[in-house]
């Protein structure tokens, strides 16, 4: 507790909410409360000190719960999947769309100072079901309008606005939809942004920070192999599993997304890894494209786009060398001209970027690449007047570490084991990343709310995984 009253942490999935919080207050919540068992072990690996309720939110009485404390702060992040537009024309669960009512429940029961609520934007909507299970579309926003009219009938002030939590620091675009509601006749306080675009005038005057890119987050020393490679190569180079042949889509993804944001780039992000490989980075995104030319994907530099609850982020790397003007329009078919990086896929990369630049149609990449002439710039990178040519393109995917962090969880956050060390597989971490609250918003909201609960500095968690052995024979966590 934190000046005698209690913080509670209704649908607390793996912690996003709870971390938010704690890094804000600098205390662990005091209550957390979600259904799903592993959830709430991998929650507890986080926050070892909160009290955990495995239940259905319906299932616990918030007055025993509470056990006559006053509660500063309950949040409440319901399900939001029955609600957002990604779950298409489905039918949607009755039971899973009223999951918000609970809030009324804690609201009417114990009375918390202040109520924070947290789903997709499409909460507003919030309507009756006809009997096929789909929205009224005549209806939409009338559960919505009686949800907010229940808070007020009890007492609370209520406003509600859409956050995006790159504003707050965030390597995500992720926008989010949130309800305040409060009843100690305190006014209600948005925070205010910190950060913006870079060409923002407020970035420009130093006034706010430029957008943390999703760069920030990724670990270029990972493997990323080539796309020509195949599946044995890759395991015999790297050690690793990788899929290929890549899916013709997969292929017309990167294809598309090295055109825009290499190719046709005139500032492309470029770096130079522990291997002093020169190379251009990229995302490209596994979601169904809605037009033919579509580009799913994204420069580094920018924040990430929505991270949802399967891995659908690849990176694709250009390996890039300076180009010559002697290496210039030659046949596949003949010796590769001399070029600076080595060994790699030179034929085969200009064959497949024919595809893709230019005027050029286009050919299967396992046929000879025909003769360039005037079209002898394919795979041609200007960067600040110096010209490059693409060698090689890899492809990885994110690891869960990197899209927690895009979702702006701190590095020491325990994502890949469970309270008991149980291991954690991978697809079970990403489940629990894009099911998560950002949590940098929730950490603006406290502070912007309630002040008076920030009294300290969130602590790193003691992880093992961490220890260092300083000279003085002294242990210490990183």
């Amino acid at each position: 507790m934190i000046n005698g009253e209690l913080i509670v942490d209704n649908f607390a999935g793996g912690g996003g909410a709870s971390t938010g919080i704690e890094m804000a207050t600098g205390y662990s919540v005091d209550i957390a409360i979600n259904h799903d068992p592993e959830a709430i072990r991998m929650h507890k690996a986080n926050h070892p000190n909160t009290i955990h309720y495995c239940e259905d939110v319906w299932q616990v009485d918030p007055v025993k719960a509470c056990n006559g404390h006053p509660v500063g702060l309950a949040w409440f992040s319901p399900d939001c999947k029955h609600f957002s537009k990604a779950k298409g024309g489905k039918p949607k669960d009755k039971f899973i769309r009223g999951l918000a009512w609970v809030a009324c429940r804690w609201a009417g029961l114990v009375r918390p100072r202040v109520i924070m609520l947290e789903n997709v934007e499409e909460f507003k909507t919030w309507g009756p079901l006809n009997r096929g299970h789909h929205p009224i579309k005549a209806k939409q926003g009338k559960t919505f309008g009686k949800f907010v009219q229940q808070l007020t009938d009890l007492g609370y002030e209520v406003q509600f606005k859409e956050l995006v939590a790159a504003d707050y620091g965030a390597p995500t675009m992720r926008k989010r939809f949130f309800i305040i509601a409060r009843c100690d006749g305190r006014p209600i306080v948005w925070p205010k942004p910190t950060h913006a675009p870079a060409d923002n005038e407020e970035v420009k005057a130093g006034l706010l920070k430029p957008y943390a890119g999703a760069y920030t987050q990724l670990d270029f020393s990972l493997p990323c192999p080539s796309i020509f490679e195949t599946s044995e190569e890759i395991k015999e180079k790297y050690g690793i599993r990788a899929v290929r042949p890549l899916a013709k889509k997969t292929m017309d993804r990167i294809g598309r997304g090295i055109k825009k944001f290499v190719l046709d780039n005139p500032e492309p992000f470029i770096i130079k890894d522990e291997s002093n490989d020169t190379k251009i980075p990229i995302l490209i995104q596994y979601h169904s494209e809605t037009t033919k030319d579509e580009v799913r994907g994204q420069e580094i530099e920018a924040p990430i786009m929505t991270v949802d609850g399967s891995n659908r982020y690849g990176l694709v790397t250009s390996f890039i060398s300076k180009f010559y003007k002697s290496g210039t329009g030659q046949d596949a078919r003949e010796p590769l001209h001399t070029i600076t990086c080595g060994d790699g896929h030179f034929g085969e990369v200009r064959a497949f970027l024919t595809k893709y630049y230019g005027s050029g149609t286009g050919q299967d990449i396992k046929e000879p690449l025909d003769t360039i002439t005037a079209q002898d710039r394919f795979g041609l990178v200007t960067i600040y007047g110096t010209e490059y040519q693409i060698v090689d393109i890899g492809l990885r995917m994110l690891e869960p570490k990197e899209l927690y962090g895009c979702q702006g969880f701190p590095q020491d956050y325990i994502i890949d084991r469970d309270c008991d060390g149980k291991a954690y597989p991978r697809a079970e971490q990403v489940r629990r990343c894009g099911n998560a609250v950002c949590p940098p918003i929730p950490a603006a909201l406290v502070k912007a709310n309630l002040p008076e609960l920030c009294v300290a500095e969130r602590q790193p968690i003691c992880r093992l995984d961490r220890v260092q052995l300083e000279e003085s024979g002294q242990m210490r966590f990183a």
